[in-house]
């Protein structure tokens, strides 16, 4: 853990730690159904011990997803285990991550996400199989230097640019074209001038690390202008917490850069797009419970564990991949892992078992989400169809440890596919979600209120004209 972790055990620690250091607001942190962070800030002056228990009074209805009109009041309660002090505000501010409840009856909301990944935690230690899941997210972006969008009624386009894209090689620019950039699939892993990314991501890097976010490492990835950030593994509430704070520091990092990054897994046609390869494990009293001497040096708890992710993917898509855009990275031929099957050193796998010195190391990697995914949702809705699997002894069948792409079309048809449009997804988890109610971990509210914000952003993709659309047929 990071020696920047901020908690507060007591009103009194608070205060003499705002007091210390100044604090002039305190940011209360907050994830919609969407995944997108949410914060209201309070003058320090306003903090009495009272609000430090409770929390506050927030509009519902103004979130999408949550609450209407009619019941809109809400209470945001601050959660003073998880906190930072924010690096990109003016005025000296403290954070803190929040969680929902409903202030008539006190119990916690159940489409709030946070609520969600803290009920998965509890459940994990009822479930018999373990009493802490660990998760670590591999999250991928682009920076760019430009984007325009435009979505009118007459009008449909976007433009992007950077400075690495092969695109600009013929380019004149003012202080003249260098010439070093990557190639198509070209970014993994050049040293500067060509890498020109490598202060950028060291700035970003060393923010959130400030914010208390355990930093392991920075690249470039496969795609002109695309990159990663290492950060490492934790529980699943803190590691959730923890990727909110890494999109919110390459989004501010970048901004400030006088650049602008996203993580669309999709922005650029023609080479990688961005996906979030998530390990995970399971362990009960300190021990590995994924070790053992099956395939791979895995336990039948790791086997079973994949068992669950496959048969439930893509229901899982909802969750993991849940944007029109995620669909069009899932696509053959850009190493992206759309084949439903595992494998101990495949990329082309959907589940792969990384290489482990130690039974310590053992883990599955999720290899299909991406970052577009509220990670609360999708590391809650990933564990519980593991314990699924484990529960019901469900086998992924024999490992495939060839190069999936390569196979014959006899044998690839016969491997299952996670899903081709977020419409799949939606379907899917509206006919496979029972595995997700146990504990009561989601309910079934949650879930219809999701697939019904899931499917306006569907209708919206669908119903409107597309550029290609008349290049083919006008």
């Amino acid at each position: 853990m990071s020696d920047n972790v901020l908690k507060f055990k007591s009103y009194g620690d608070f205060t003499k730690f705002s007091e210390e250091n100044d604090i002039q607001f305190v940011g209360f942190e907050f994830t919609d159904p969407r995944g997108k962070l949410q914060h209201t800030d309070q003058h320090i002056s306003t903090i009495d011990k009272d609000m430090f228990e409770s929390g506050i009074m927030i509009d519902g209805s103004s979130i999408a997803g949550w609450k209407t009109i009619n019941e809109s009041d809400m209470c945001l309660v601050p959660d003073w285990s998880k906190c930072f002090l924010d690096p990109f505000a003016a005025q000296p501010t403290l954070k803190v991550f929040c969680y929902m409840k409903e202030p008539l009856t006190g119990d916690n909301y159940e489409r709030c996400p946070r609520v969600i990944a803290k009920k998965a935690e509890a459940y994990i230690k009822s479930s018999g199989h373990g009493d802490t899941a660990y998760f670590g997210p591999e999250a991928e972006f682009f920076v760019f230097d430009d984007v325009k969008m435009c979505a009118n009624m007459n009008e449909v386009s976007y433009k992007i640019d950077s400075i690495e894209g092969p695109y600009n090689s013929g380019r004149d620019y003012v202080e003249g074209n260098t010439g070093h950039r990557p190639s198509i699939k070209g970014g993994y892993f050049p040293e500067s001038p060509i890498d020109s990314g490598a202060d950028l991501r060291a700035e970003m890097i060393t923010v959130m690390d400030a914010m208390g976010v355990p930093i392991e490492k920075h690249h470039h990835e496969v795609a002109p202008s695309q990159h990663e950030l290492g950060i490492l593994f934790s529980t699943l509430v803190d590691c959730a917490d923890n990727l909110q704070l890494y999109k919110y520091a390459v989004h501010n990092v970048a901004h400030i850069y006088g650049k602008t990054a996203t993580f669309l897994p999709k922005p650029v046609f023609g080479d990688n797009g961005s996906g979030m390869h998530v390990h995970q494990s399971i362990w009960n009293a300190g021990k590995p419970q994924f070790a053992g001497d099956k395939y791979a040096g895995l336990s039948d708890t790791a086997i079973y564990y994949i068992g669950g992710i496959i048969k439930h993917a893509k229901a899982l898509n909802a969750f993991t991949n849940p944007s029109t855009n995620s669909y069009k990275r899932l696509v053959p031929g850009y190493e992206a892992p759309v084949l439903l099957a595992y494998s101990a050193r495949n990329r082309s796998a959907s589940c792969r078992i990384p290489y482990g010195n130690s039974p310590k190391a053992k883990r599955v990697e999720v290899r299909f989400p991406d970052a577009t995914a509220n990670p609360y949702l999708a590391f809650s809705a990933m564990l519980m169809a593991g314990l699924d699997g484990i529960d019901n002894k469900i086998h992924p069948g024999e490992a495939m440890d060839k190069d999936l792409y390569s196979l014959p079309k006899d044998e690839l048809s016969k491997i299952p596919t996670v899903c081709g449009s977020l419409r799949e997804a939606l379907d899917s988890l509206n006919n496979d979600h029972d595995f997700l109610l146990k504990g009561d971990v989601f309910t079934k509210d949650a879930i219809e209120a999701y697939i019904d914000l899931k499917m306006e952003e569907v209708l919206k993709y669908e119903t409107m004209p597309h550029p290609i659309e008349f290049l083919m047929y006008y």
